[in-house]
């Protein structure tokens, strides 16, 4: 899709486009309402603003919408993004897994980081190490984190 293409199209469908680059559904009809963009960098910098301003709520939505590192999944941007994941030897898988669920059972969503270009044991690393934070600093890592994953996806939905 170009700019133009979702500078043009209506509000609802707009929403609906930007819905894959994040799962926040507050978020996307704000970005939607905020159109025209004037080019991919105001888009970003709006995607920033945007959900900066969303509450919990909208964030722990954004991040459900993901799969689970390590985990198969039919969204082709989430597997190219988790492709470092995929020769992963089975202890590591293991470890991501049991950390995925240690991760969840302690915040109540999902492990969520910007997996493009990390290797599995760069993301177990990172997982076993966040797994230490409050829960109140975790979830500024994890909105930080999707923020970054937002930005690739609204790069990947204009090419």
């Amino acid at each position: 899709m170009h700019l133009d293409e979702l500078n043009a199209l209506d509000e609802a469908s707009a929403a609906r486009a930007l819905l894959a680059c994040c799962g926040s559904t507050g978020w996307a009809r704000e970005m939607a309402a905020s159109r025209p963009f004037h080019g991919p960098e105001t888009m970003a910098h709006t995607s920033d603003r945007v959900w900066a301003s969303l509450a919990r709520s909208d964030w722990l939505e954004a991040f459900a919408a993901h799969p689970k590192i390590g985990a198969r999944t039919a969204s082709a941007w989430a597997s190219a993004e988790q492709a470092g994941s995929a020769g992963a030897s089975e202890e590591v898988r293991q470890r991501l897994a049991a950390g995925n669920r240690a991760y969840e059972a302690r915040f109540g969503y999902i492990f969520i980081v910007c997996a493009t270009g990390r290797s599995a044991g760069d993301m177990l690393a990172i997982l076993e190490r966040r797994l230490t934070n409050d829960p109140d600093e975790e979830l500024r890592i994890a909105a930080e984190e999707q923020c970054k994953i937002t930005r690739l996806r609204l790069a990947k939905l204009l090419t």
